[in-house]
C-alpha cells in the first residue's frame, strides 16, 4: 500500500488506521526513512490505534520505550546501535514473546533482527510537508 500524506496529522492518522487493523498477537513494524521523515509521527498514530495511554516520544537515548495500553507498544530507536547484537543483548527476543507490537525506527541498523514476517513502513520526504508512505509485508492472510 502506498499513500501520500500532506501533513504530520495525516501521517499520524495513517499510523492509527494501520495499527488498528493489525492482527492479534505479536507484530513487528520495521520503520525506514531519513531523519525527520515522520517515523515518530507514524508511531504516535499507531499508539492511538492500539489504545496506548501516555505520550509517545522518540526513545533515542533509552533504546526502547514500553507503552501500555489495550495492546502494548514497544517503541525502539536503533539510531545509536552499532549492530543487531546490541539489540539482542537488551532482550529483543523477550519483547517479541510478549505479544505486543514492536515498532522499530532505524531498522536498517539491525537487519538481522527481522525474519521476513515483519511489516515494513518506508517514509520518503517529497517536500517539507508531503511524505510518501509505503507499507509492505506482514504475515500472509
Amino acid at each position: 500500500m502506498v499513500c501520500v500524506s500532506r501533513s504530520e496529522s495525516e501521517t499520524e492518522a495513517l499510523g492509527e488506521r494501520f495499527a488498528a487493523a493489525l492482527p492479534p498477537g505479536g507484530q513487528v513494524v520495521a520503520m525506514y526513512g531519513e531523519l525527520g521523515a515522520g517515523k515518530t509521527a507514524f508511531i504516535r498514530g499507531m499508539a492511538r490505534g492500539l489504545g496506548v495511554r501516555g505520550r509517545v516520544m522518540s526513545p533515542t537515548f533509552t533504546i526502547v520505550n514500553e507503552l501500555p495500553g489495550e495492546r502494548e507498544l514497544f517503541h525502539f530507536d536503533m539510531f545509536r546501535l552499532g549492530s543487531s547484537d546490541e539489540l539482542f543483548d537488551i532482550g529483543w527476543e523477550d519483547y517479541l514473546a510478549r505479544d505486543g507490537v514492536c515498532a522499530v525506527e532505524w531498522s536498517e541498523n539491525v537487519p538481522e533482527a527481522f525474519d521476513g514476517s515483519e511489516y515494513r513502513v518506508t517514509i520518503e520526504k517529497l517536500s517539507d510537508s508531503e511524505r510518501r508512505i509505503t507499507i509492505e509485508g506482514g504475515e500472509p492472510c
